[in-house]
This record gives C-alpha cells, structure tokens and sequence, in this order.
C-alpha cells in the first residue's frame, strides 16, 4: 500500500518506495520460442492463475483488514501486545549550526541531517493542517487506523484500479520510530499496532508535531523548519506567527505538505516538486487546499498557486556544509573544542546546536582578499599556483581568532594549522619560521637578565666549529665583534640568538615560545612529528640544537599568531580559541539555549618591563621595510626566512612575516610545493616577476600590510600606542663580543680630556675656549697672544 516516506534517506531513482504494496509472485512460464504463438491451453492455465492469484490476494488483505479493524477494539491478543513492542522514539539527528561572531554569517554545518528540531505547540497551525489536508484529513477523527481509508485502498490496489496509500500520519510517523523498512502485510499490521499504542501515549498535537519534525520533504530538507527554507528561503520560518510578516500563508503551506506523497523523481513518476513537475505539483496542491476549506481550516481557497517558490540547486550542499570556503578549515577547530567541553562526537553529530565563533567576517575577508592569490589586491596574484598561504588574525586582550586562512577552501591541505587523518592522527603541518622566532629568544634572554645592549661576536663559531650564517652577509651595520642585541634584532643577524640559546639552554627558548602561545614545535629527532610543549616528555626539550634560536623548527601561523599576540598584550597570554559560545534548541520554547561560553583568562606570562624593550625594538622593523601601516597606526613586526631544502643551493623555501597592534595580531607565512609522481615536493619561493629569492620582508611583509590596513579600516579600531621603552638586563650579563666602546663626553674630549676638536679648551670646566678679547690699539689679544703662556710672552712664532 502507497505511503509517504518518513525521515528516509532520499531514494534513488528507480528504487522501489517505502511501503509500496507487496510484489505479488508469478508463476514461472517457459519462455516462448521464436514464431511459436500461445496455445488455448496455455491462455486458459495462464488465465486460471491469474484468477486464483486475484482471490488469494483479496483473502488476505480481507484478512488484515479484519485483524486491524478487531485490533482496533479486541486488541489484547498476545501478538498485537505481547511481540509488538512500543518504546520511545530516539531524538532525531539534526543539523548544527556554525555562525561568524555576528551570529548572521553562517560559516558552516555540521552532522548527517539538515532537520532543525522546533516545538511542535510553536509551528504555525496553517502548516499542520496543510499536512492533515494532503496526507490524513481525518487525522483528528480517527485512533491512530483510519478503517475506511483501509478499506477504500485495499478495493483499489487489489481489483486493478488506482494504487492508494491508507497509512494514517499516526501509522506513518509510528513505522519511522520503529525503523519498520520491510514491504509485507506483517510490517502494516505491526506499524497499525504501534500506532494504536501512540495514540494512547501522546496527543494528537504531539503526534503531528513529531511527524512535522521527521519527514522528508525533499530538497534534502528533513523536518518542517528545514523544508520551509529550502523551498521558500532562509529567512523564512515555521515559527513564525500567522499573520505577522514573513509568516507562511495556507497557499505556501499546502506546497510544502503536498510534496510529501513523492518528494523525488521515480522512473514512473516524476514527484510533486513544483520545480520538477509543475503541472503535477498543481494539481496534487488543488487537492491539499480543497480539503482544507472542505475541514473548514480556510474560508476561501488561495487565489493562485503560490510564486515565492525559491529556485532549488540540486548541487549545492546540505549536510556538513561549508567546505567550499577558506572558512571551512575552522570547523577540526570548532569540534576539538567541543569535545574539550564535554560535547562528545556522538553529541555533536546528533546536532541541535547553534555554535558562535570569534570569527569576524569583516577581518576574515581582509585575510582572503590579502592572502588569496586568486584577489585583485594581494601581493601573490602574480605568482602561480604552486605557491601557498597562510594568515591568522587574534586578538590579543581576548584570544578571538578573528580571521583564519590556510588555503582557498576546507578540504585541501590546512597551511596554518595542524592536519589529521579520519583517525584523528597528526599528519603534518608547520613550517620553519626562520628568524620570526627570534621574539620568543629575546623573552627567553631578557627574562633571564640579558639586555638589549649587550654585545655579540659575529665570528664567533657554533659549538664544533661551524660558521653561523647570516643569509651569507658579510657587512654588518655594528661592530661585527660588538654588535649590541638590540641592532642585530633590527637587521636580523643569526650570530646572537645561537650564542643566547647556547648560553640559556634550548629548552629555555622552548619554553619561552610555550609560554607566549606556542603548543607544538616539530621534533629535533624524528621527521614529520612534533612535541606538544603543554607537557613534553623527559629531556626532549634539551635535545634540541642551538639553532631553535633563529627558528629551525616548525612552528603552525595559529601558534605563531598566539604567540605576538602576547608581544602585544603586554606579556599576557589568552590562549587562542574559536567557539564564543554553544547554544541548543530548547524543545519546549523552540528558543535556543546557552550551555557554554567562552572563558577568557589572561594569565602574566612575561614582566611588562621585557615586553616594552622588546616591543620598542620591534616597532623600528616595519618601517625599515617600508611596512608601515597607514593612517597612523604603531605596530611591531618581525621578518623570518627559512632555507630550502639543505640550504646548499642559496635559495629560500619558507618566508614569514609577524606582527601587529595592540588590538590585532597577525602571521603571515607563504611557501611553495607541487605534486611530483603523486608525491608533494617543496621548491624554492621567488618574489613576483622575478628569480630573486622571496625573503620575509618582501612579499609576506606586503601581504601582512594589506591586510592590517583593511582590518583596521573595518573594525575602526583605535589608535593605542605600546608602552614607553623600559632599560632592562642586569649588567652582570654579558654577550660573548668586546665590551662596546665608551661613550665620547659630551665635550667631545677623548684620552682623559687630553686631546680635544679645534676651538675646545681641555683646562676649561666646560671644555670650550672662552671668548678671545683683543686690544684696540694693538690688535692683539689682551693679555698676550692667542696660545700665548700668559705671562705677556707670545707664543705666535714658533
């Protein structure tokens, strides 16, 4: 018997359809040979079986007819009440909801339905009754089996005439909780049991309501609040009052209940989506609003079939959505977060939950328009395919990670952050940050007492032997044997952060970068693992080499992002996180309801005294690369270039650039790689147009740039300064280069105030000849000549 399908899986095409009547068995005939025609015999055996066929199959339906109609009444025998069991139906699976931080922006959805569960006592009463109208006019007359409508669709599917459907919204609801799939007379009389039993449990309103929020109503729209959107558009809801604005009127109300008799194309019929089968979906529609005004639910019949029909794109998503977008790469974000909190995976794909994140979708559009090599605006539209991006956004008082970006969609490699396996396993992801890791050395140094005067040899060897590389350059602007802190941070000299970490210990420097947000850093011992520096296991942190000083080791742009957001809260760490909030559907109220939400806690992480110093060193660097930003804004910045390969070719395989304000903090990273024999081989970055070697302060910086003139255009945000400069560093700490030379008095007298410049008077307090007065008779200085020795001798001719 023809039925509607509840809550399934959408057909394919062809597939035969839940709860069609039985197929009826054949006898086998012999095939008939070539030319050989049917003899009377056969005509009569043939006809005789059919006939016998036809009364077997109206005894049995008389059969189940008599048994419903008895169970109605009668139905305390052992079968219908002993072995047919009524249990609560399980929550159905609904869809999660991930919005931006304006909570409009929808960024994506996750779980294995589209259904928005919604109160049942809060759906408009126009959209029950349109369902009533097209599936069970007599839903409020009858207890769970409609016995006329039994009887009328058994005559007809067994005497040849049309095929009709007698499964009550009661039968048919009660065949989808208890998971009743099989075609056969014992599945309707067990689906005829439990509906009875649902009848006595639950009011007619809750049964409709459940049914509402279980059906399928094509377009890939389980449930009423799904199905009104998919076919009359997002805004719209079943919420929504009758007649308050946007409500859903009896006309639209009847094309969403007449489409459930066949939601999609079959190969005989091509279903009652106004879309596919306009004609059709009329006349099934006729027929929703005459019953209607027929039950007295209308005055007056529509006036026309409805036109604010949204057009339907088969292709686009409707479960897990959003991976079409960069933003899609935050969703392993959202869900770890979850599971932290206590919403274990099986929760979260059950769904029901409204989830706010920290993304600002103005900011995350900076990040794209600046990042995406694919944007008018970005200093990468002119490099090809094979290079890539990164760029994340926080900000630092709170640790919102206001824009992400890790590639152009959700499904491909994540370029800023950690990648897993379906398992959950870690597979990658990280790159060396070259000299940007030089701010966490400086906070490892100047916390254990090292000033940003001390001095540094750059001819000092590394431990064995070996020459440190400064990006092979030779001409230094200081002292190469007394080159202060300070001035090899601006220019980004290698030599000092070797000998620091060397002198600290690589842990130190380790932890240092831990404390300002750094959670993982890539093994010193096995490739392609890291260390979770949250809690590293016995010496692995000493097993480092000197050169996590200036940024050996991988590194995600999210940490790196965590970690100048530090620099630039003053020292105070906030861990960088996603999810603001998590609200679910209250079942009563229709309303959501929040359960989580976020906990900001700025833990001290540094002295405010060593992040000023710092700070005020690291705001010289984007000026000096023509980095800073418009309309006034301070900023720090730090450049990072890591080699490609072993470094023997001279060539740069990975290029950042960090900083920010006080009220952002970005990383930018860019690299480069191509599938060689379905195998990723990294390559070698150039600047646009050009085979000069891409380095941090060239197109990174640029990158960074664009996109904190567009993010701070677009949050408006205030102009702060960083603190004022703090002298820090006991003077017990030294560097390994010659003291620096003393400062020149300023006299300018030099070698115990002996030797002085021309016009300068060593035996004069001040240093500065007094005034010479001459005699106007002689024109000579009085008292004797200039150089004279005072005694009246003039000392002009020797």
């Amino acid at each position: 018997m023809g039925s509607a399908s509840v809550g399934a899986a959408r057909p394919p095409a062809g597939a035969a359809k839940v709860g069609a009547s039985a197929a009826v068995a054949r006898a086998s005939v012999k095939p008939q040979q070539p030319g050989e025609g049917p003899s009377p015999k056969r005509v009569k055996d043939q006809a005789k079986a059919a006939k016998k066929r036809r009364r077997t199959n109206l005894f049995t339906v008389a059969a189940a007819v008599l048994v419903i109609v008895l169970g109605a009444g009668v139905v305390g025998g052992a079968y219908f009440f002993d072995d047919v069991k009524f249990t609560e139906p399980v929550a159905e699976d609904q869809v999660t909801q991930i919005y931006a931080a304006d909570n409009k922006t929808q960024i994506a959805t996750i779980g294995n339905s589209t259904r928005q569960q919604v109160p049942y006592q809060s759906i408009n009463p126009v959209i029950g009754q349109a369902v009533m109208a097209a599936e069970d006019k007599n839903f409020l007359d009858h207890g769970g089996i409609d016995m006329k409508g039994i009887a009328r669709a058994a005559w007809n599917n067994f005497t040849g005439g049309d095929q009709q459907g007698a499964s009550t919204i009661t039968q048919q609801y009660a065949r989808h909780a208890a998971e009743l799939k099989e075609i056969s007379y014992n599945r309707k009389l067990r689906e005829a049991v439990i509906a009875r039993k649902m009848e006595d449990q639950y009011s007619k309103g809750e049964i409709l309501g459940r049914y509402l929020n279980s059906v399928y109503f094509g377009r890939g729209a389980y449930g009423i609040e799904a199905a009104v959107k998919a076919y009359f558009g997002p805004s719209r809801s079943s919420l929504t009052k009758p007649g308050t604005k946007g409500a859903i009127t009896a006309g639209e109300a009847a094309v969403i209940a007449s489409v459930i008799k066949q939601p999609e194309p079959s190969k005989t019929h091509k279903g009652y989506d106004p879309q596919n089968n306009l004609p059709d979906a009329k006349i099934r529609w006729q027929y929703t609003v005459n019953n209607m005004l027929e039950k007295g639910w209308i005055k007056t019949l529509p006036a026309a079939y409805p036109t604010t029909l949204k057009k339907f794109d088969p292709d686009a998503c409707r479960t897990s959505c959003g991976n079409d977008k960069a933003t899609g790469k935050i969703v392993k974000f959202v869900k770890q977060e979850l599971r932290a909190m206590g919403v274990s995976d099986e929760k979260q794909k059950k769904g029901g939950l409204r989830i706010t994140t920290t993304i600002n979708p103005a900011v995350q559009q900076a990040a794209e328009t600046a990042a995406m090599r694919t944007s008018d605006k970005s200093p990468l539209r002119k490099l090809d395919a094979t290079y890539k991006t990164a760029l994340v956004a926080v900000d630092p008082p709170t640790g919102h990670v206001l824009a992400y970006y890790g590639g152009p969609d959700g499904v491909g490699w994540d370029y800023a952050g950690p990648n897993y396996n379906s398992d959950g396993d870690f597979i990658g992801g990280g790159r060396p940050p070259g000299s940007s890791f030089k701010v966490y050395t400086l906070l490892a140094a100047l916390s254990d007492g090292y000033g940003l005067d001390t001095t540094w040899d750059a001819d000092a060897k590394k431990v064995g032997g070996d020459a440190i590389n400064n990006s092979s350059r030779t001409n230094f602007t200081c002292d190469k044997r007394r080159c202060p802190l300070a001035e090899a941070t601006v220019q980004s000299y290698n030599f000092p952060f070797y000998h620091l970490a060397a002198a600290l210990g690589p842990d130190k420097v380790a932890q240092a970068a831990h404390k300002a947000g750094i959670q993982y850093i890539s093994s010193p011992t096995k490739i392609g693992a890291r260390i979770d520096l949250n809690k590293p296991k016995g010496d692995e942190l000493k097993q480092y080499g000197n050169e996590i000083g200036y940024g050996q080791y991988a590194i995600t742009a999210l940490d790196h992002a965590n970690g100048v957001a530090t620099l630039a809260n003053e020292g105070r760490y906030v861990k960088a996180h996603f999810v603001k909030s998590v609200q679910e559907r209250d079942e009563k109220t229709g309303k959501f309801t929040t359960f989580h939400t976020e906990r900001i806690k700025a833990v001290p992480a540094f002295d405010p005294g060593v992040v000023a110093a710092i700070d005020t060193v690291l705001q010289k660097i984007p000026g000096k690369n023509g980095q800073n930003l418009r309309s006034g804004y301070d900023a720090i910045g730090k450049s990072g270039t890591w080699e490609y390969k072993d470094g023997k070719s001279g060539e740069n395989g990975d290029a950042w650039w960090v900083g920010g304000t006080p009220h952002l903090a970005a990383t930018v990273w860019i690299g480069r790689e191509k599938v060689v024999k379905d195998k990723m081989q990294l390559m070698p970055i150039y600047k646009p147009g050009t085979k000069k070697g891409m380095t941090g302060g060239s197109t990174p910086g640029d990158t960074w740039k664009v996109f904190m003139d567009l993010a701070n255009k677009a949050l408006d945000a205030e102009k702060t300064s960083f603190p004022p400069d703090v002298k820090v560093g006991d003077p017990n700490k030294k560097g390994n280069g010659l003291d620096p030379l003393p400062e020149p008095p300023a006299n300018g007298c030099i070698l115990g105030g002996t030797v002085c410049p021309p016009g300068v008077d060593p035996n004069n307090p001040g240093g500065v000849t007094p005034p010479i007065v001459t005699d106007p008779n002689t024109g000579l200085p009085a008292g004797g000549n200039a150089g004279g020795d005072g005694q009246g001798n003039g000392g002009g001719r020797r």
